[in-house]
């Protein structure tokens, strides 16, 4: 069995990832989504999922004893400091956590011989490319959280997976998907900016991949999230129609348009591209309008 230590076990990508090691299809997950062709089996993994209040990754002396005593064999690293607008003006704290815990779990895991995959983010981009990124484009945060992430990156070594992922959302975690479902049925009309673009990634399918890796620790930094390049407006007039919303439920505006004005600048376009990890062989992620009808039909 391989032994898996995972941080941030509470969230919405780690409460989908532990049922992934366990053999259970999350729910809006796809069984049929395998991405090295091979189930998960009930006994394959033995994971210890840890909290905030299990562990603070901040605490280098508390990780390095949490990783001598359970000994992991991999450890998949999801705790992170993420509210954007709120790092602006918390940068210690933000920084605490996404930079230094990360940097002691790269440590840790260097000390007992186990493999870290730490997930990152498409913030670590300013989104002025014009195009889809891939792994090696120059990376330059707009904001504390971009530049947090960033920093966590590079406290670790070489032999370290990072995975970068974008716009995450799952059926166990607060998300814009719930809010336009929620808004849906009272009926309220929402806005959302057509200014923003990337890739949505559902945290059953992030959580299958990461799965993969936790089989096969390749090392260095990976781009994964659901396939199509896609705005928020997009997203929202999307899952709007599927809760069953009139059309013109969701009006586009611009970013200058919110009010308030979000206090950290976000990249303008920051898309993955997946396409180092298909051609690694394995399975491509599923289409983000896809991922999209099962949260709805598992929310409803």
């Amino acid at each position: 069995m391989i032994k898996v230590l995972v941080t941030g076990a509470a969230g919405q990508v780690g409460q989908d990832l532990m049922d992934v090691l366990a053999g259970v299809t999350p729910p809006g997950g796809d069984p049929s989504f395998q991405p090295d062709g091979v189930a998960v089996g009930a006994d394959e993994f033995t994971v210890m999922g840890l909290t905030h209040h299990d562990l603070d990754i901040t605490d280098a002396a508390a990780v390095r004893r949490t990783v001598g005593m359970v000994r992991p064999d991999i450890i998949i690293h999801l705790a992170a400091y993420t509210a954007v607008d709120k790092a602006e003006s918390d940068e210690a704290t933000c920084f605490a956590v996404n930079e230094g815990g990360t940097g002691n779990l790269s440590d840790a895991a260097f000390e007992f011989g186990a493999h870290l995959i730490a997930v990152s983010t498409d913030y670590v981009y300013d989104g002025r490319k014009g195009d889809t990124y891939v792994e090696t484009d120059a990376t330059n945060p707009l904001g504390v959280y971009g530049r947090s992430k960033l920093a966590g990156e590079l406290r670790c070594r070489p032999h370290d997976t990072i995975v970068r992922t974008s716009w995450v959302m799952g059926l166990r975690g607060r998300n814009v998907l719930h809010v336009i479902a929620d808004r849906v049925a009272r009926n309220e009309p929402v806005r959302f900016v057509t200014d923003q673009v990337g890739t949505p990634t559902f945290s059953a399918d992030l959580a299958r991949a990461l799965a993969t890796f936790a089989r096969q620790p390749l090392g260095g930094i990976w781009h994964l999230a659901n396939r199509g390049t896609t705005s928020w407006f997009t997203v929202a007039e999307t899952a709007a129609r599927e809760f069953g919303a009139a059309d013109g439920f969701v009006t586009p505006i611009v970013t200058d348009e919110l009010s308030p004005t979000p206090a950290a600048a976000r990249p303008p376009r920051s898309d993955l591209s997946t396409h180092k990890w298909e051609s690694a062989g394995f399975q491509p992620m599923p289409l983000w309008t896809d991922a999209l009808s099962r949260f709805v039909a598992g929310r409803n």
